[in-house]
C-alpha cells in the first residue's frame, strides 16, 4: 500500500464513518477499484475505525468523560449493596438498605451502551470471517449499500420520538445492538442503521445521534482487540506500517472535522439525499462486479 492510497482511504474513513453511507462499503469498493494489496486483512480497516474513534473521543469528551465517572460508581454501589447484603445475612435484625445502582441518567447511558454492545459483540464474532471475505467483492458492499438506502429513508419518513436516557427500555438497547452487530457487514451503514434503529425505538433524534456515536466506542476497542492478538502473525513491511498510521492520522482529523461540520446535517434528520447517494454508489458497485 502507498502512502498516496492510504491517505485517499484516511480521508475516505473520516468522511464516512460520521455520515450514514457506510465507511466499510466505501472502503471495501475503493479496494478493488484501487487494486490495493491488503494481506493484512482488516488490520488496516481497523487502524482507520480507530482513528475515527479517537474524533468521537474529542467531540464528545465531557459524555464520555461522565459516562466513565458513573460507570465507576456503579461499580462501588454494586459491591456496596453486595457487602451489605452479606451483611443483612448474617445480620437479620439490623439490615442495612440497598443503595440505588442506577440512580442518574448517565447511569442509564452507561447500562444502556453496555447492554447494546453484548449483541453487537455476539453478532460481530460470528460474522467475522464473513466480514473478510465479503469485503473482497464488490456485490455484498453493493447489496448493503442498497439497503442502507431503503434504511435511511426509513428514518427520514419516521417521525420524531421523545425518548432520552431514564426512558429508553433496555429492550431498546438490545434492538440497537443488534442494528449495530448487522452493521458490521460492509456496506450496511453503523451510523445509518443504528440511528434508523434509535428512531424506531422512539429516542428523541439529538440522543439518537449521540447514542450511535459512543455506542461505537466499544464496538471498535473490540474490534481492535480482536486483531491485536494476530498482530505477531501479520508480515507488514515498514513502508505499509508507515502507510498505516499515516491514513489512521488522517482518518483522525478528517473524521474530526466532518463529526464537528456533519453533525448538524445528521440531526437535522434529513436522510433522502444519503439515501439516493447510498443508491447509485451501490448500484455501481453492483455493476462493476460483474463488468469490471
Amino acid at each position: 500500500m502507498t502512502i498516496f492510497q492510504a491517505i485517499i482511504m484516511g480521508i475516505l474513513q473520516g468522511v464516512a464513518e460520521f455520515l450514514p453511507i457506510s465507511s466499510s462499503g466505501h472502503l471495501a469498493i475503493m479496494k478493488q477499484i484501487l487494486h490495493m494489496n491488503t494481506d493484512t486483512g482488516l488490520l488496516f480497516d481497523v487502524m482507520l475505525h480507530f482513528g475515527t474513534l479517537l474524533a468521537v473521543f474529542l467531540v464528545f469528551w465531557k459524555d464520555i468523560k461522565k459516562l466513565i465517572i458513573e460507570g465507576f460508581g456503579i461499580l462501588g454501589d454494586f459491591f456496596v449493596n453486595v457487602g451489605r447484603a452479606i451483611h443483612n445475612l448474617f445480620h437479620s435484625q439490623d439490615k442495612k438498605e440497598y443503595k440505588k445502582v442506577v440512580c442518574t441518567a448517565y447511569r442509564k447511558f452507561v447500562m444502556l451502551v453496555i447492554v447494546s454492545t453484548i449483541p453487537t459483540g455476539i453478532l460481530a464474532l460470528l460474522f467475522r470471517d464473513v466480514i473478510e471475505v465479503t469485503s473482497e467483492t464488490l456485490l455484498v458492499p453493493g447489496l448493503c449499500l442498497l439497503l442502507t438506502a431503503v434504511l435511511l429513508l426509513i428514518a427520514d419518513r419516521t417521525a420524531p420520538g421523545k425518548k432520552r436516557a431514564n426512558d429508553v427500555s433496555y429492550a431498546n438497547a438490545g434492538i440497537i445492538g443488534l442494528a449495530q452487530g448487522f452493521a458490521t457487514l460492509p456496506g450496511l451503514s453503523r451510523s445509518g442503521t443504528t440511528i434508523t434503529a434509535c428512531l424506531s425505538c422512539g429516542l428523541y433524534k439529538n440522543f439518537a445521534v449521540k447514542y450511535s456515536f459512543i455506542m461505537s466506542i466499544p464496538a471498535i476497542l473490540g474490534a481492535v482487540i480482536l486483531q491485536v492478538k494476530d498482530f505477531g502473525s501479520i508480515v507488514a513491511s515498514s513502508n505499509d506500517i508507515v502507510a498505516y498510521i499515516i491514513g489512521t492520522c488522517v482518518a483522525a482529523v478528517v473524521g474530526y472535522i466532518c463529526m464537528k461540520t456533519m453533525l448538524v446535517i445528521v440531526r437535522g434528520k434529513k436522510y433522502k439525499g444519503f439515501a439516493y447517494y447510498c443508491f447509485v454508489v451501490g448500484m455501481i458497485a453492483i455493476i462493476w462486479n460483474f463488468v469490471a
